[in-house]
C-alpha cells in the first residue's frame, strides 16, 4: 500500500465564527505554507497507452492533487489513455476509470483515494463521537481508524469526530500518544463517547540527544529536558532566564542590564584558563557563539558582539536539552567539554492553521538593599572621620561644631554644598533634618517598562507543514539611558516530497539595538562606576544639583569627593550596539527502506547550518559626562562581521531483530568560522553633535591632541570531525551506547591537530524485569553508568604560530615602521612564544545515575553522581626571558571535579479539581587542582593551589575590630611598625610573629558555590494556576570590597565603630587622602548563601468550550511578581544572585491566546 492510513476531512469549525476571521485564517494559511491550491479544478493531460499508476503520477505533476491507493490493486498496471484540457477532477477521473471496477473518494481538498466499487457498496454506516481524557477534557488530534483498513480521521478541538463508510460490524481503533489505545466494535452503534486513560508505560518522552532523538527511557547519558511549558511558565527576555532553577547541575547567573545575559555553568569548572561556557546547538547546528560572547571573544576578553541565547525569542523554542556527562557530550568531541545545550525551535504540525498570540507588559523598579547615607548621616560620619584622624584638634563626631564644619565642608570648593550644610545650624544648634537631602540615585532611575509580543502560526497536512513567528521586545531599563529593542522572525518548512525523501529548513533572524547606557568602555582606566546608578550613588547627598541661579553644579561637593554631576548623563554617555543575526538549518533526508524494502531502517541525512552576525558599536562620551569630568570627549566606531557554517553528512540505521534493537549513527562533519573586524577611535572630536559619525575630521597624525587609533583584522579557524555511535537494547531492558569522535582543529600545532574522543554508557531498566512485574507502585527504575572523554582547544586561532608586532621607530626626523616579537622600548604588550607541540586539553568523566518513577508518576526524578579528571590543561606558563619571550601556552596541569545532581518531581496532592506539583533541582559540586605548570608547586600569583578549588580568595584573614581591651596586643604589633588603634580592622597573624605580611595569607574561601538549588511549586484548581519559583546558592564566599571610609568619598549606610558603638560591623572612618585603615578590605570577604523568591505567578485558563463560540481555542490571563525578596541571605546588604546591592523588582501582566 502506498500510504497506510487515509483521513476523513476534519469536522467543520464552529459556524459562529466571524466571516472576517475565516478570511484571515485562509489568507495566513496561503502565505506561510507557500502552497497554492488554486489549480485543483484545472487539469490538462494528454497521455496514451501508459499504466494507470503512471497516469495518476502525471496528474499529480500538473495539479496539487495527491492519490492514495493500495499498491496491490492489479488495475494500477493496466494501460490507459487520457486526454483532457482544463477539466475538473470529476471529469478527469470519469474518463480515466471508465470500464474499471474502481471508484474514488475525494478526501479533504486535494486528496483522492481509490477504492473498489464492491468495497464502496459494503460501507453503510457513519459514526460520530467524542474522545476525552480521564478529567473529561477533550483529546485533540486523536487518531480514529477502521481496524484493518486504511480509512480514518482525527478529533477536532472539541474532541469530536465523524467517520463515514464504517462497516456495520466493523471495529474502530482510537489512539493518542501517551494514552492507552482502544478497539471499539460499532455494531448497533452510531454515537460514541470514549475516555482514554494515560499509559504510564508508553508515556515516554522523546528527547533530543544530539544528531538524533531517543525515548527518554532509553537514554543512558546524564541529561535534563526543559519543555515549552516550563519555558513559558514566566515571561523572560531570553531563554537563559527561563531555564533558571529548572535543571539540576546547571547554574545560571543573570544580569539586570537590558540586552545583557549572565553566565551558565554546567557541573562547575574544570579548566583554569579556558572558557567554562557550554556548546550551544540550535536545530542540530553547533554554534560558534556562547552566551553573550563568542568563544573567541571570551579568549580576547572583549565586550559581547551578540551571542546565542539573547538573540532567540523564548516563545519560538520547543525544548531545551542539557547534556551533562561525557557519555552524552562526547559525540560533540572537542566542543563538549563544558556540557552541551541543545535548543530545538518550534516547527509546523499537521492540521488546520493554528494562530497564537502571546504578550506581556512588565513594570520594574530598582531596589537598593544598601542605599547611600542620608545628608545628615554623612555629615556626622565625616565629622567622626576628622576626629579619628586628629582627636586632639577635632571634636568627636557626635559633638557638632559650626566653625569646624566650615573647614570640613568648605575646603572642597562647593559653596552650594556648604550652604546646604549650614542649613542645619540655627542659633548655634545643629539639626540635621534641616539639610536638603538630595537623592542622586532617584535622579537617574525610572520605572522600567518592558513589553513583548509574539504572533505565531502552525499548520499543514501530511506532506507539508510550516511554522512562522514574528516577535517584538522592548526593554526599557530602570536606569536612564539603558534600553534594549529586538525584532525576531522565525520560519520553518518541512516537506515530505516523496515517501522516501523529506526536506526542510528553518531560519531564525533577529535585529537588536542595545543602548548600553553609562559605561567606561574605551577608557584607559577600568576603575570607577560601571553604570549610571553607581555613579549617582557616589555623590554625597549633602551636595545639591543646581546653584541659586539654576545652573548645574558640575562638581557636587567639590573636588575633594572627586565626583561629577549625573544630571542629564544619559544624554552625555552613549554606547549604542546593533546586532543582526540569522541562524539557518536546512536538511534533506532519504529513507532507503521506502525505496527498497530490504534496506528498511537505513537513512541518509545531509544538513547545513549557516550562522551570520553583523555587529556595530558606536560610542560617544561627552567631555561634560561624569566619565570624562571635563577632559576631552571620546568617540569610537567598531564593526564586526561573523560567518560560520557547519555541514553534516549523517547515515542512520535503526532495526529491530526480535528482542534486539540496534541503532547506528555515522557522521562526517566540517565547520568553519570567519571573522572580520574594524574599529577607529579618537579623542577631542571637533563637533560633539556628530558623535562617531565624523571620524574623518580627526588628524590621525596628531597623537597628542586626538590620540586616534584604527585597526582591522581577520580571523579564521576550522574543525573537521568523524563520529560513530551505536545504540543497542536487548528486550527493552539492557541498554548500551558506544560512541567515538575524531576531531581535527586548525588552531593547534601540526602533528597535534587531531584527537579521538570515545565514550560508552550502560543502562538497566530494572522495572522491565519479570521479578518487578508484581510491584505495581514502581513505574520506572533505571540504572545508568557512563564514561567518556571530551576535549578543549580553547586558544586563539594563531597561538601556535610565531606572532610579531608592528611599531614605529625614529629614523632621523621621520618615524619608520618596524616589526619584532617583543621590544620593551616600543611594544606595549608581550607576545607569547609559539608552542609547536601544543595539543588538546582533555577531560574524562565518569557518571553513575538512577532514574525513577513511583506511584503512577506521583514521585519521579533522577540522581547522578559524577567525577572527572582534566589533563594537559592549556595554561600560560612563564619562561626565561633570555628566549625573547616571557611566557608561552603549554599543556601542563591537571584538575578534578566531583558532584551530585538530584532532580525530584512530586505530586503531593491530586484530586479531580485540585493538583499540587513540586519540582526540586539540587546540585553539589567540588573542583580541585591536582597539578600545575611546575608540577605540585602552587601558583600564588594566580591564586592556584594544589589540592584546593580552582577559584578561591587568597589573602589575609580578619578577626573583627581592635578594641581598647586589646591595647597590650596592639602594642606588640605597633612595636614592629604597625599603627593599630582601637576601632581599626584586626588582621590575623597566622605565624604569630606580630608582623602582618605575605606569610600570613591563607585561602579564605571558594568563589564558586558548592550547592545550587531550584524549587518550583504549581497549584492548579480548575482553571486557576498559582506558581512559585525559588532558587539559591550555598557554601561559597563573595568579596564585597569592604569599606574604605576615607571620610571624603560617599558612603553607604553602615554600622561603623565609635567609642559608643564598639560592636559595629566596620572600622572607624579616618579622614585621609593617602588611605585610611590599610586592612579595611579584609572585612569585605563574606560567607555567602541565599534562597531567593524569584517568581510568583497567578494565571487563569478559560474553559475551551466557552471560548469556541467566539473563535478562540485557548485563552490564559496571568500576573507575575519578579524578585520579591529573599527567604534567607547571609549577606543582608547585597543581592547575592546579581552580586550588587541593587536589583530590579517587577510586576508582569500577560495574555496568551490561541485561535
Amino acid at each position: 500500500m502506498k500510504h497506510k492510513t487515509t483521513f476523513e476531512k476534519l469536522p467543520q469549525a464552529n459556524t459562529g465564527r466571524s466571516k472576517n476571521w475565516k478570511t484571515l485564517r485562509a489568507i495566513c494559511l496561503l502565505l506561510f505554507l507557500s502552497v497554492s491550491f488554486t489549480a485543483y479544478s484545472q487539469i490538462t493531460v494528454n497521455v496514451k497507452d501508459i499504466s494507470l499508476r503512471a497516469s495518476l503520477k502525471k496528474i499529480e505533476q500538473v495539479s496539487n492533487y495527491k492519490f492514495f491507493y493500495n499498491e496491490s490493486l492489479p488495475e494500477l498496471n493496466r494501460k490507459v489513455s487520457l486526454n483532457v484540457k482544463d477539466a475538473t477532477i470529476e471529469q478527469t477521473m470519469q474518463q480515466l476509470l471508465g470500464g474499471m471496477d474502481l471508484a474514488y473518494k475525494k478526501e479533504q481538498d486535494n486528496v483522492i483515494v481509490l477504492i473498489r466499487k464492491a468495497q464502496d457498496k459494503s460501507i453503510t454506516k457513519k459514526i460520530t463521537g467524542t474522545v476525552v481524557d480521564e478529567k473529561g477534557e477533550p483529546v485533540i488530534g486523536a487518531s480514529i481508524v477502521i481496524k484493518g483498513e486504511s480509512h480514518g480521521t482525527i478529533t477536532d478541538f472539541d474532541g469530536k469526530f465523524t467517520l463515514s463508510n464504517v462497516p456495520e460490524k466493523g471495529i474502530i481503533t482510537i489512539t493518542y500518544i501517551g494514552y492507552k489505545g482502544q478497539d471499539i466494535p460499532v455494531a448497533g452503534k452510531s454515537t460514541l463517547k470514549v475516555t482514554l486513560a494515560e499509559d504510564t508505560e508508553t508515556l515516554d518522552e522523546v528527547v533530543v540527544v544530539g544528531y538524533g532523538t531517543q525515548k527518554k527511557s532509553d537514554v543512558t547519558g546524564s541529561m535534563v529536558s526543559v519543555g515549552a511549558k516550563e519555558l513559558k511558565s514566566r515571561p523572560t527576555a531570553n531563554v537563559f532566564e527561563a531555564m533558571q532553577g529548572k535543571a539540576a547541575g546547571v547554574d545560571i547567573r543573570t544580569s539586570d542590564r537590558p540586552g545583557e545575559v549572565g553566565d551558565i555553568f554546567i557541573r562547575g569548572s574544570r579548566s583554569l584558563s579556558a572558557s567554562s561556557q557550554p556548546l550551544y546547538v540550535v536545530d542540530g547546528v553547533p554554534l560558534n557563539g556562547t552566551v553573550g560572547k563568542t568563544h573567541e571573544e571570551n579568549l580576547d576578553n572583549v565586550s559581547p558582539r551578540g551571542g546565542t541565547l539573547e538573540s532567540l525569542n523564548p516563545s519560538d523554542i520547543e525544548s531545551v536539552e542539557v547534556l551533562k556527562d561525557a557519555s552524552a557530550t562526547a559525540i560533540y568531541g572537542s566542543r563538549g567539554a563544558n556540557g552541551v545545550i541543545l535548543i530545538t525551535t518550534k516547527r509546523g504540525k499537521a492540521g488546520r492553521l493554528a494562530l497564537n498570540y502571546s504578550g506581556s507588559v512588565t513594570l520594574e523598579t530598582l531596589k537598593d538593599k544598601s542605599p547611600a547615607m542620608s545628608a545628615s548621616d554623612y555629615i556626622t560620619w565625616r565629622r567622626w572621620a576628622y576626629y579619628n584622624s586628629d582627636p586632639v584638634n577635632n571634636p568627636r563626631g557626635d559633638q557638632p561644631n559650626y566653625d569646624k564644619d566650615q573647614i570640613y565642608f568648605a575646603a572642597s570648593g562647593d559653596p552650594a554644598a556648604l550652604a546646604n550644610v549650614n542649613k542645619g545650624w540655627n542659633n548655634g544648634t545643629w539639626d540635621g533634618s534641616r539639610v536638603t537631602d538630595t537623592d542622586w540615585a532617584d535622579i537617574v532611575t525610572q520605572t522600567g517598562i518592558t513589553h513583548e509580543h509574539t504572533i505565531s502560526g502552525s499548520g499543514g497536512n501530511e506532506t507539508a507543514q510550516a511554522f512562522f513567528s514574528i516577535g517584538y521586545l522592548n526593554n526599557q531599563g530602570t536606569q536612564k539611558g539603558q534600553e534594549y529593542e529586538r525584532y525576531n522572525f522565525s520560519m520553518s518548512v518541512d516537506l515530505q516530497v516523496k515517501p522516501w525523501f523529506k526536506m526542510g529548513g528553518s531560519i531564525n533572524g533577529s535585529w537588536a539595538v542595545q543602548d548600553y547606557g553609562y559605561s567606561r568602555t574605551g577608557q584607559s582606566s577600568g576603575s570607577g562606576p560601571v553604570d549610571i546608578y553607581s555613579a549617582a550613588k557616589a555623590i554625597p547627598r549633602f551636595g545639591v544639583p543646581y546653584d541659586e541661579e539654576g545652573n548645574i553644579i558640575t562638581n557636587p561637593c567639590g573636588s575633594t569627593t572627586n565626583v561629577y554631576t549625573v544630571i542629564d548623563e544619559w544624554n552625555k554617555s552613549t554606547d549604542n550596539r546593533q546586532t543582526f543575526r540569522a541562524l539557518g538549518s536546512f536538511y534533506g533526508q532519504f529513507d532507503f527502506g521506502k525505496i527498497w524494502a530490504p534496506l528498511e531502517g537505513l537513512s541518509y541525512k545531509i544538513s547545513f547550518g549557516p550562522d551570520f552576525r553583523h555587529y556595530r558599536q558606536g560610542i560617544f562620551i561627552s567631555k561634560d559626562s561624569a566619565v570624562k569630568m571635563g577632559s576631552k570627549n571620546y568617540a569610537k566606531y567598531a564593526t564586526d562581521r561573523y560567518l560560520s557554517w557547519t555541514l553534516d553528512n549523517q547515515i542512520n540505521y535503526n532495526k529491530t531483530f526480535g528482542k534486539h534493537n540496534l541503532g547506528v549513527t555515522l557522521l562526517q562533519s566540517a565547520s568553519k568560522y570567519n571573522k572580520e573586524s574594524g574599529s577607529e577611535s579618537a579623542n577631542a572630536i571637533p563637533n560633539e553633535n556628530f558623535e562617531w559619525y565624523n571620524m574623518g575630521s580627526v588628524d590621525i597624525t596628531d597623537a597628542a591632541t586626538y590620540g586616534a587609533g584604527m585597526s582591522t583584522g581577520m580571523s579564521e579557524n576550522q574543525l573537521a570531525s568523524y563520529m560513530a555511535r551505536i545504540n543497542y537494547a536487548y528486550n527493552d531492558r539492557y541498554l548500551l551506547t558506544v560512541s567515538g569522535r575524531y576531531d581535527g582543529s586548525s588552531v593547534l600545532a601540526d602533528g597535534h591537530k587531531w584527537s579521538f574522543f570515545p565514550s560508552a554508557a550502560l543502562g538497566w531498566r530494572i522495572d522491565q524485569e519479570d521479578f518487578m512485574k508484581d510491584i505495581s507502585w514502581i513505574n520506572q527504575l533505571k540504572l545508568r553508568f557512563g564514561l567518556g572523554t571530551t576535549g578543549n582547544s580553547a586558544v586563539n586561532a594563531y597561538s601556535t604560530l610565531g606572532n610579531i608586532q608592528s611599531f614605529y621607530v625614529p629614523f632621523g626626523s621621520t618615524l619608520t615602521p618596524a616589526y619584532a616579537t617583543n621590544e620593551p622600548y616600543y611594544t606595549s604588550s608581550q607576545v607569547k612564544m609559539a608552542n609547536k607541540d601544543l595539543g588538546w586539553e582533555k577531560t574524562t568523566q565518569y557518571n553513575y545515575g538512577v532514574d525513577f518513577s513511583f506511584l503512577n508518576g506521583r514521585i519521579s526524578g533522577s540522581m547522578d553522581i559524577y567525577h572527572s579528571n582534566t589533563n594537559d590543561l592549556l595554561l600560560s606558563m612563564t619562561i626565561p626571558t633570555l628566549t625573547g619571550f616571557n611566557s608561552t601556552y603549554a599543556n601542563v596541569g591537571k584538575t578534578k571535579n566531583f558532584g551530585v545532581d538530584l532532580s525530584l518531581n512530586l505530586v503531593p496532592i491530586q484530586t479531580k479539581d485540585f493538583e499540587w506539583s513540586s519540582t526540586i533541582n539540587a546540585a553539589y559540586q567540588k573542583d580541585e587542582i591536582v597539578e600545575l605548570a611546575n608540577g605540585k608547586q602552587d601558583d600564588i600569583s594566580n591564586a592556584w593551589f594544589i589540592g584546593e578549588s580552582i577559584n578561591v580568595f587568597y589573602g589575609t584573614a580578619s578577626d573583627g575590630l581592635w578594641q581598647e581591651s586589646d591595647a597590650a596586643e596592639m602594642a606588640k604589633f605597633n612595636a614592629n611598625g604597625h599603627k593599630f588603634e582601637a576601632g581599626m580592622v584586626k588582621p590575623v597573624d597566622q605565624d604569630g610573629n606580630y608582623i602582618i605580611d605575605s606569610n600570613d595569607r591563607i585561602i579564605l574561601g571558594n568563589k564558586n558555590p558548592k550547592w545550587v538549588l531550584g524549587w518550583s511549586n504549581t497549584f492548579n484548581y480548575k482553571g486557576l494556576e498559582l506558581g512559585i519559583e525559588l532558587n539559591g546558592r550555598f557554601g561559597y564566599m563573595v568579596d564585597t570590597g569592604g569599606e574604605g571610609q576615607y571620610g571624603m568619598y560617599n558612603q553607604r549606610e553602615i554600622s561603623y565603630w565609635t567609642p559608643d558603638n564598639t560592636g559595629a560591623d566596620y572600622q572607624k572612618p579616618i579622614y585621609s587622602t593617602a588611605g585610611g585603615d590599610a586592612y579595611s578590605s579584609l572585612l569585605g570577604f563574606k560567607d555567602a548563601s541565599f534562597i531567593k523568591i524569584r517568581n510568583i505567578s497567578l494565571g487563569y485558563n478559560f474553559n475551551s468550550k466557552a471560548l469556541k463560540n467566539i473563535g478562540i481555542s485557548s485563552l490564559k490571563l496571568y500576573a507575575q511578581a519578579k524578585n520579591i525578596g529573599n527567604l534567607y541571605s547571609s549577606v543582608d546588604f547585597m543581592d547575592l544572585d546579581l552580586g550588587t546591592t541593587y536589583y530590579n523588582r517587577g510586576f508582569t501582566f500577560g495574555l496568551q491566546v490561541g485561535f
